[in-house]
């Protein structure tokens, strides 16, 4: 199947069949412990009992089996968002969201899902006319929206409003960059509680 027999599938709303859902979370959870950088698609079919002409079949080419597991991986990002944003914390209570932003975020179990997010993040900065292209984007609105939720409605949309919840961004996202490469969850969860303790 070519690359616009997939596509053309995909826009006219087929259901994936079991194979491809199989295959999927097969090649997600192949990518979340080796990355997205290097992969191949001989050693990936192998890895997950499939070949590479099964998986292009499926996918139409490499560059679609990587923005599949790339939208993969968002939906476990929109997921932990919206457990975040709706477990009844009270609006205008943006700490307490961030708060718990950064406790998933430290998580040692969540390791793997987020170094393939900064992968993905940085990929889709240097080859923005690629499979990652608007990954980068996409993820930033995706937060800012879920800190947007937690803000008192008459703040949102206002200067300070937009600059607050961009300012817990960063301190997240930086945060988050430099627990990955120390391990340091100690050092970041103090400093992280030090810059919402400051808003």
């Amino acid at each position: 199947m070519s690359t616009a027999d997939a596509s053309e599938r995909a826009a006219e709303g087929t259901a994936p069949s079991a194979r491809h859902v199989e295959l999927r979370e097969a090649a997600y959870r192949y990518v979340l412990e080796h990355g997205l950088g290097d992969m191949s698609l001989r050693p990936l079919a192998t890895a997950i009992g499939s070949s590479p002409r099964v998986l292009l079949y499926l996918f139409g080419s490499k560059d679609g089996l990587v923005r599949t597991l790339l939208a993969r991986a968002r939906t476990d990002e929109l997921r932990l968002l919206r457990g975040l944003a709706e477990p009844g914390e009270a609006p205008g209570d943006l700490r307490t969201v961030a708060e718990g932003l950064w406790a998933w975020l430290a998580a040692p179990r969540h390791r793997s899902l987020l170094v393939l997010w900064v992968e993905a993040y940085a990929r889709s900065l240097v080859e923005p006319d690629g499979p990652w292209a608007d990954f980068a984007r996409a993820t930033v609105q995706d937060w800012l929206d879920v800190l947007a939720r937690a803000q008192p409605a008459a703040q949102r949309d206002t200067a300070a409003g937009r600059a607050e919840r961009s300012a817990v961004l960063a301190v997240l996202r930086g945060a988050l960059l430099d627990l990955l490469a120390t391990g340091d969850v100690e050092r970041t969860t103090a400093a992280v509680r030090h810059a919402l303790g400051q808003r």
